[in-house]
């Protein structure tokens, strides 16, 4: 392949239907979280690809299906280092065919980096015997300046948890997919409401399998408490009024150009029945629609 000159697309294919977004950054910052947020969004992904690569991906991907127009890459210092200065040619390359580039830096302060690592005990890719998790980090930052400086977005990790990262990604994105995304999450009334719910179900009145001691160690993905649930006439009759509403309502949204809408389901203890019904509530509409997600906040 010549490197200073990346192959065009397939010409039977057109470019600005494709929506690519290279994540890149700081080892612990986040990007394997942000990667997955996107597979949620029903992108491809693919993790630490060569640059040279990239446009040989965008026409496997779109001829082997062509329902595929969205692509995320994951590159980091696994990559080799002359990869980095060759990606912003790539890059342009890919952008002056019509591609929707989106190049997206996932930052992080160098003390929260090793605290990470301390806490995890993983390797720094670049870390040995001979030299420092600090040095490796320095080096770090040192290979991926180039693409540092012409990120689209720079996201410092450094104050966010794993949650807060995917959800910013995800509500960054959405817009990539066709029609409303949706977010539903489960969560505890007892550790008060999400602040970002557009709509909030309580579930607080239907049987509750906290009471029974088998299943109370288990969550509402286990097999035993969803066909205790799903068993409960009152249960199946909120599933389907829930629905109901959400069928009738959702479309308004979507007229009005909304991306993004949460749906929260709360319950006492946000692991039983909440669960339940977000698992079932996302699998409702996983069949009808892309772009639909789940987080579970007291599990995760």
């Amino acid at each position: 392949m010549n490197e200073t000159n990346p192959p065009l697309l397939n010409p039977l294919v057109d470019p600005h239907e494709i929506h690519l977004i290279v994540l890149t950054g700081m080892s612990g910052g986040g990007k394997t979280v942000a990667l997955r947020a996107l597979e949620d969004l029903e992108f491809y992904c693919v993790d630490n690809l060569p640059s040279a690569l990239l446009p040989q991906l965008v026409n496997a991907v779109i001829e082997g299906n062509s329902k595929h127009r969205r692509i995320a890459v994951g590159v980091d210092v696994r990559n080799r280092g002359a990869d980095f200065a060759h990606m912003p040619t790539v890059l342009s390359g890919l952008a002056a065919a019509g591609v929707q580039v989106h190049l997206i830096f996932l930052d992080c302060s160098d003390a929260v980096l090793i605290k990470r690592y301390s806490e995890t005990r993983r390797r720094h890719p670049l870390a040995t015997r001979r030299v420092s998790l600090a040095d490796a980090i320095v080096e770090e930052r040192r290979l991926l300046r180039p693409l540092m400086a012409i990120a689209e977005k720079v996201i410092d990790s450094s104050e966010l948890n794993v949650h807060q990262l995917r959800r910013l990604v995800a509500t960054g994105y959405a817009q990539a997919t066709e029609g409303l995304t949706l977010m539903f999450q489960s969560f505890a009334f007892r550790r008060g409401l999400p602040l970002d719910a557009d709509f909030v179900f309580d579930a607080r009145c239907l049987p509750n399998p906290h009471w029974h001691a088998h299943l109370r160690p288990l969550s509402g993905k286990d097999a035993a408490v969803r066909e205790f649930l799903d068993a409960e006439p009152l249960v199946t009759e909120y599933f389907v009024d829930t629905a109901r509403w959400l069928d009738a309502w959702l479309p308004r949204f979507e007229q009005d150009d909304r991306s993004y809408v949460t749906i929260s389901v709360g319950c006492t203890g946000g692991r039983h029945r909440s669960v339940y019904l977000v698992e079932k509530l996302a699998a409702y509409y996983r069949d009808r629609r892309e772009g639909v997600l789940t987080f579970h906040r007291e599990l995760e």
